[in-house]
């Protein structure tokens, strides 16, 4: 039983520890310091994300900011995924791990993004249809109240609930991991939401489109 609890145990440290590394590349930090010279930590919200990134007027940075965050977490389950094709756990503590560098990186003092485009990468990755399915969540609920932030906060909590419903013939592979997977995210996305739940119960959140004050 050692023999085997060994290399287990290994296998899933290796998968954590590769996923947390690529998670906590901080694509936004570094696209707008090498383009533009600006900390985008010190520009709006000081978030690390693709929102805050188009604060600086670069809509272009803002777009391979969202898309390396999303691809950063798809790449660190996939690549798990191939690595270790006879144990789907790994695949989803690998994505897991990704989007904790992705809040916590260890070069930002743990200080990062929210992790919304990290999740939908993770989804994509981890089930098409779920994937899809929480990206349309995200839609109708921003076309509908015009609040990222509350389109966020829905389809991550929806996601855990779509990745239990009898997918399987969509592609949907080995739902407890992935349900898992989709959970654990949801969760930390609502906790890193937390200032935004105050403003949305004040009805103060700011609605997506609208100018400054």
């Amino acid at each position: 039983m050692h023999d085997l609890v060994g290399p287990a145990l290994g296998t899933l440290a290796l998968a954590a520890a590769g996923g947390y590394l690529l998670g906590s590349i901080p694509f936004g930090v570094i696209l707008t310091k090498a383009v533009t010279g600006q900390d985008v930590r010190g520009i709006g919200s000081g978030n690390i994300g693709a929102t805050n990134v188009l604060r600086t007027g670069r809509k272009d940075l803002a777009i391979a900011t969202l898309l390396l965050d999303a691809g950063k977490g798809a790449a660190a389950l996939l690549l798990a995924r191939l690595l270790f094709p006879e144990v789907p756990a790994v695949a989803a503590i690998a994505g897991g791990a990704a989007f904790l560098g992705h809040l916590f990186p260890v070069w930002l003092g743990f200080k990062g993004g929210k992790g919304v485009a990290t999740f939908f990468g993770l989804l994509l990755a981890a089930a098409w249809p779920l994937g899809l399915l929480a990206g349309a969540t995200w839609l109708i609920v921003a076309a509908l109240f015009r609040i990222s932030s509350l389109a966020a906060l829905v389809s991550s909590a929806a996601a855990p609930v779509y990745a239990l419903l009898p997918l399987a013939a969509l592609g949907l592979p080995a739902p407890a991991p992935i349900a898992a997977l989709a959970a654990f995210t949801a969760l930390l996305i609502w906790v890193r939401h937390h200032q935004n739940i105050g403003r949305l119960l004040k009805g103060a959140e700011p609605r997506i489109g609208a100018g400054k004050a």
